[in-house]
């Protein structure tokens, strides 16, 4: 429990701090001259009478780091106009000069005024160093390592350590940067001379603050709002900037923050063809941050995405997967056109994504249900080289992204088995699941599928109790797709305790998963029967695995069936000699059926006595294989596999075959080698 004193204090500062950005907003007091100056410097002085160790009044809430910045630090004046230099005499004293940071190393106390040019470091060879730095070890390194240095330098830094220190749960070492002699000498100069700062300096370093989860209280937060306010009032700010600010405010105070209304007001009141694709990069990225939630500025994003199709060609990797990434976030599911430029324009530059951006790119492409010849083909060339050392989640999303678009490539699939067996240790378990699945949902064996299995396996055996209840399952019910069969684990897929598991989760025990145990059981019984573990019991069972959204099994396609349909009348003499989408007693729907007497004379459909021999009819159209081959799905392949273990004779008429048939006599020819291959066709 918090003192009452320290309680007392901390509601005090907060007060004030409230009072300062709400007179800042007040139109009366931004335009009094007189008050407006010395209201604020009361407040700011009374604030900083109150001032005392974070730590003893704040504590840590939300994952916001509320840290005090150092007073004992001295001056370190960034530049306005002309550049200023700042000098560091020693690891804890800053000193000011006319021109830009000035950090020294321990050789020497003292300073002077820089004049030669060759003294400064050029901004784009900073910003090329900059971006090397893989820790925030590295960027404090390069700093020290500097004579001079400008604002946006500075600022560029913060945000360059802001990235590196980012991990998927928060900040790595938190402490490690804000009690480093730079970061706080930094901070303290940002605080005490705000208004010195340059546009970009100033919104560049308040984003770099809250990416570093700084208290949005403290002095220096408060001090660089309120210059980004009065920045904003001037309606100078570019629009990259404005984009930059609004992302912070988007993070201090939500979609509802008043800055936020006036920096969208002052982007649209940009000429949109003088954009540069920067720019249009960070409209998007400010709408999918949050600006654009519920619907808001879609007139604007409507003109944005037919814009954006005219610069698609001049956009770098990382602004296309970042314009890809927002139409998703944002839903723009009538940018098609967009979707299309962009992915067209990707082809080049799949060789250059970072993991991430082709991540970001990939997920763009499934949300929107696009693929693109070239672009699979640039991924051929690229994911084999590269699979061994890519990010697990980027190799996960290549293969997601071939399962959902139903892409079998045998370079991608091969080497990806590969890698599995070498580096599957490192790989989260959803990850697993999603590398594992596509070669059963595609029905593709891969040459090294011994060693794969093996080691998926003994992943399964180690760390079973880690994987989702769903997607275990249909981890397991995808192996089974091509006959790689999880005797071992399906005892305790049928387990009451794995079922009340399935049932807990947030969809429950749908239909679809009701399909894939009834499945998984019945792929057991008919080809392990070795097995003697549970069964599963008849309220876990589906009565058909055709089932509406998410099926185990492709309704057949009505064009390619009306085809067939008219040329097994002209083969048999009638329509009763068969049946169409019979349901049978095993789950599985036939697009037609034929029945047989012992003689091999074809009975009605309506004949239930007597029969002999059943013909099931698999008429597959393009749905039923994947994309561009003749390899059926593997829900299809399971399907005809079982239906000749139960007894059927199953008759493929794929697609490829029948479409290339011009005459009714080709097709009753056609289709009486098939079902009748060693008997005469009699003549109607």
């Amino acid at each position: 429990m918090s003192h009452p004193f320290i309680h007392q204090y901390g509601h005090i500062k907060k007060m004030c701090y409230t009072a300062m950005t709400v007179l800042l907003r007040r139109p009366w007091f931004q335009t009094s001259s007189v008050q407006a100056p010395r209201t604020m410097t009361i407040l700011r002085q009374y604030v900083q009478r109150l001032a005392i160790p974070s730590s003893l009044f704040n504590t840590p809430h939300n994952g916001i780091i509320r840290q005090a910045l150092p007073n004992q630090l001295g001056r370190f004046i960034f530049p306005s106009a002309p550049i200023r230099v700042y000098h560091l005499g020693n690891r804890d004293q800053l000193q000011a000069l006319g021109g830009c940071v000035h950090l020294h190393d321990e050789s020497g106390n003292s300073f002077r005024q820089e004049s030669s040019p060759t003294a400064v470091m050029n901004e784009n060879r900073f910003m090329e160093e900059l971006s090397k730095c893989t820790s925030v070890r590295q960027v404090f390194k390069l700093l020290n390592s500097l004579i001079l240095m400008s604002d946006t330098m500075a600022a560029a830094a913060l945000l360059r350590v802001s990235e590196v220190e980012q991990d998927e749960h928060g900040l790595k070492s938190p402490q490690a940067v804000l009690e480093d002699d730079v970061f706080k000498a930094l901070c303290f100069q940002f605080e005490q001379d705000s208004h010195r700062l340059s546009d970009t300096g100033l919104v560049t370093a308040m984003f770099a603050f809250v990416q570093l989860y700084l208290d949005p209280w403290s002095t220096l937060m408060v001090r660089l709002v309120s210059e980004g306010q009065e920045r904003l009032d001037r309606k100078q700010l570019t629009v990259k900037n404005l984009c930059l600010l609004g992302e912070v405010m988007l993070a201090l105070e939500g979609p509802g923050c008043v800055m936020l209304k006036q920096v969208m007001e002052q982007v649209q009141q940009h000429t949109m063809k003088a954009w540069t694709p920067e720019e249009m990069g960070a409209v998007y990225n400010l709408l999918q941050s949050g600006a654009g939630e519920g619907g808001q500025y879609q007139e604007l994003l409507n003109r944005m995405n037919d814009h954006a199709v005219s610069m698609a060609s001049r956009l770098d990797p990382k602004l296309i997967s970042q314009l890809l990434f927002a139409l998703v976030v944002l839903d723009q599911t009538q940018a098609i056109p967009l979707v299309i430029s962009l992915c067209k324009h990707s082809v080049r530059h799949v060789p250059y994504f970072s993991d991430d951006e082709l991540v970001r790119v990939l997920t763009a492409l499934m949300h929107f249900g696009h693929s693109d010849k070239y672009f699979t083909e640039a991924l051929e060339r690229h994911v084999p080289k590269k699979v061994f050392t890519m990010h697990p989640e980027a190799v996960s999303k290549v293969m997601q992204y071939c399962s959902r678009r139903l892409i079998l490539s045998v370079p991608i699939f091969d080497t990806v088995a590969e890698s599995f067996v070498y580096n599957a240790d490192r790989f989260t378990t959803s990850q697993i699941a999603r590398q594992i699945m596509p070669f059963g949902k595609l029905n593709y064996v891969s040459p090294n599928s011994g060693p794969l299995f093996r080691k998926l396996e003994s992943i399964l055996r180690n760390r079973f109790s880690q994987f989702q209840p769903r997607t275990l399952l249909s981890l397991l019910h995808a192996c089974t797709l091509i006959e790689r069969f999880p005797v071992n684990f399906v005892a305790k897929v049928f387990s009451p305790y794995f079922l009340q598991q399935l049932e807990a989760q947030r969809n429950g025990l749908d239909k679809f998963v009701l399909a894939q145990l009834t499945q998984l059981f019945m792929t057991v019984t008919l080809e392990c029967p070795f097995y003697e573990g549970p069964r599963i019991l008849p309220k876990y069972q589906v009565k058909s695995f055709l089932i509406p959204g998410r099926s185990l099994e492709s309704p057949v396609d009505s064009h390619l069936y009306s085809k067939v349909k008219a040329g097994l009348t002209d083969l048999l003499g009638a329509r009763i000699y068969f049946a169409s989408r019979v349901l049978t007693p095993y789950c599985y729907t036939l697009d037609a059926e034929i029945k047989l007497d012992e003689e091999g004379y074809v009975l009605p459909a309506t004949h239930y006595d007597e029969v002999y021999r059943r013909i099931a009819l698999c008429i597959d159209d393009q749905k039923r294989f994947c994309t561009n081959t003749q390899t059926l799905l593997g829900i299809e392949a399971i399907k005809q596999r079982h239906l000749r273990l139960l007894g059927y004779e199953v008759v493929q008429i794929p697609f490829y075959e029948f479409e290339k048939l011009q005459h009714k006599k080709d097709v009753v020819d056609y289709l009486h080698g098939k079902i009748f291959p060693h008997s005469f066709r009699l003549s109607w």
